[in-house]
């Protein structure tokens, strides 16, 4: 069912942060641009936004929603495609506007997808355009869960407590466990298991299908956006991950947001100990995917056991993760003048994906910030997007992004801030607590 308002005032689009900071890109990036025009090609134009819509040479084909339309209306570089629903990438990428757009190019530019698949490599190559993903092939083996185990190899030992087995041959021991079929997205597929009629349930629909059964891990879960650049791994900012908090979801696995203050402030108390497994780990990934050609950004999930302090890996994301251009856009505005080598996290994606040769370069440090998305719930029809609600979040500073997703479970808005909105794990803070309350006001 569609939300029963769609709009959005142009003071929100005031708070975006592209709209009021324009900093100036690694000069070797801007450079390569002037002979290698970069197409972006994205559902959701938000994906693209971890360089300024000012940068030269750096052009989008997007959806025209209505944040679209109020952020990017004006600017040149920026194809808006209208259609009664908004299309996927393969939909974007196929369409006449976008053809004609790139056809018209005076130079035969690069194209960039948010994540890579068959269709889009083959719809590439049919047009002779020059697609800058990594192989699809490869990221599906990376990304599920049944592939992935051979994958890792010896990485497995960072994973939990795990085994693969048909859903007939299912058992309850007594003990919750987490479940997950080959294919999960932001958590859908992913099951507590808690009871031995949930997996009478499973085993009588899903008697010869794989499943991942996993030790259940209460704690904290974190994650991390790195970059494979030539032969190195550039390790981002670690983020709590705010997973199945209510009310922004009613899948208790859905990732919904990130938080880089509380980060920051959680995984400091052992002195570090625990930022430099989660980073050993993202290196030892990025180095498993850099010997198998593998190039730009990916990301890893890892959750802190409560109980032990130990760090097990979760997830990964062989791909541009969800949080990635906000947290440039973070890093950009701390660049200083003293940040000759320091690059955000997107450009450094750039940077590698374009083959630029690398320079001793680091990611921009940030320590605060978070992203919550709303997504629509199940159990109810979609709340309205209450404008007297969107109006009072404007004023307190943060940015909102709207969705046109009457599905469940899809995004309906994105509420972005400068500063953390966790209190602890689970647990919003003041400000965080004010966003979860005007999502309901009329």
């Amino acid at each position: 069912m569609p939300c029963r308002h769609s709009f959005i005032p142009s003071l929100f689009i005031a708070n975006y942060p592209l709209f009021s900071y324009n900093p100036a890109i690694m000069p070797a990036l801007e450079n390569r641009l002037k002979f290698t025009p970069l197409v972006y090609v994205t559902r959701d134009l938000e994906r693209a936004l971890g360089l300024p819509l000012k940068t030269k040479n750096y052009y989008l084909v997007t959806n025209a929603t209505p944040f679209a339309k109020a952020t990017a209306a004006a600017a040149a570089r920026v194809l808006l495609i209208k259609a009664k629903e908004p299309l996927d990438t393969r939909e974007l990428l196929q369409h006449p506007p976008t053809i004609n757009f790139i056809k018209k190019m005076k130079r035969q530019p690069a194209i960039l997808v948010f994540k890579n698949t068959p269709q889009i490599e083959r719809i590439c190559a049919a047009r002779g355009w020059r697609l800058l993903n990594p192989s699809a092939e490869l990221a599906n083996r990376v990304e599920e869960k049944i592939s992935q185990l051979e994958w890792l190899g010896p990485l497995k030992k960072y994973l939990p407590p795990h085994q693969v087995m048909l859903g007939k041959d299912l058992a309850w021991q007594n003990k919750k466990f987490i479940l997950q079929f080959n294919r999960a997205h932001t958590g859908l597929g992913t099951m507590l298991i808690e009871s031995a009629r949930q997996i009478q349930e499973l085993k009588k629909k899903f008697p010869r299908r794989e499943v991942r059964v996993t030790k259940f891990i209460s704690g904290p879960i974190f994650t991390v956006n790195s970059v494979v650049w030539g032969n190195r791994v550039l390790v981002g900012n670690i983020s709590y991950q705010i997973t199945g908090l209510a009310p922004f979801t009613d899948q208790p696995f859905a990732t919904i947001g990130n938080d880089w203050a509380l980060a920051n402030q959680a995984l400091s108390y052992q002195q570090g100990k625990q930022i430099k497994q989660i980073q050993r780990i993202a290196i030892d990934i990025g180095k498993r995917l850099r010997d198998d050609g593998w190039r730009g950004l990916f990301g890893i999930d890892v959750v802190v056991e409560e109980t032990t302090g130990r760090v097990y890996l979760l997830e990964i994301n062989a791909r541009q993760p969800a949080s990635a251009a906000y947290e440039s856009q973070l890093q950009a505005r701390n660049k200083g003048s003293s940040s000759k080598y320091k690059v955000s996290t997107f450009e450094a994606h750039l940077a590698a994906l374009l083959g630029l040769p690398l320079a001793r370069p680091a990611l921009i440090p940030i320590t605060a910030g978070a992203q919550i998305i709303q997504r629509v719930i199940r159990s109810a029809s979609p709340l309205p997007a209450s404008r007297f609600a969107l109006t009072k979040l404007s004023h307190a500073g943060f940015t909102i992004i709207p969705y046109a997703n009457p599905r469940p479970g899809a995004d309906r808005l994105r509420i972005q801030s400068k500063q953390g909105i966790m209190k602890g794990h689970n647990e919003l803070n003041t400000a965080g607590k004010g966003i979860a309350s005007s999502r309901s006001l009329h």
